[in-house]
């Protein structure tokens, strides 16, 4: 199932097929996200940390659910999710939008998604982990 926003933002889950594009899109939004955070070296390694293919991988294998962002057909964005060691608790891992998107609403309806697939499953906590130097700290203070 995909939501549709404006008949230009699609939303939906990812799978294995998808590492390639996930990863990809992550190399393109990281230096924008964290280069002022991170030196080049922790940026790279990070980078394959996170997002290798075999890492990636060993996500999805895990139970984490990604969401692929789509704007006229071109991924924008991606996020993934798990459920958490609490009864009732997910865990969002990863939220990242193009930075010449930031702004615009699709970082609030790939979390928005997350709520509407985590609620029928008796969820009552989201959280996340953000560096307090993120800027899209206030994104996640308003959304609350």
């Amino acid at each position: 199932m995909s939501v549709v926003i404006d008949h230009v933002l699609s939303i939906r889950k990812a799978d294995e097929t998808d590492i390639h594009v996930i990863s990809t899109l992550a190399h393109a939004i990281w230096p924008d996200t964290y280069g002022n955070i991170l030196g080049e070296a922790q940026l790279h390694y990070m980078l394959k940390l996170f997002y290798s293919h075999d890492s990636l991988a060993k996500q999805f294998a895990e139970g984490h659910e990604f969401l692929i962002a789509l704007m006229n057909a071109e991924t924008v964005g991606f996020a993934s999710y798990s459920h958490a060691d609490k009864v009732g608790t997910y865990k969002v891992h990863k939220l990242y939008v193009h930075p010449m998107l930031h702004g615009k609403g699709y970082g609030k309806a790939l979390l928005d998604r997350i709520v509407e697939e985590v609620k029928p499953l008796s969820a009552h906590t989201l959280r996340l982990n953000v560096n307090r130097q993120n800027r899209a700290i206030d994104f996640y203070k308003r959304y609350g």
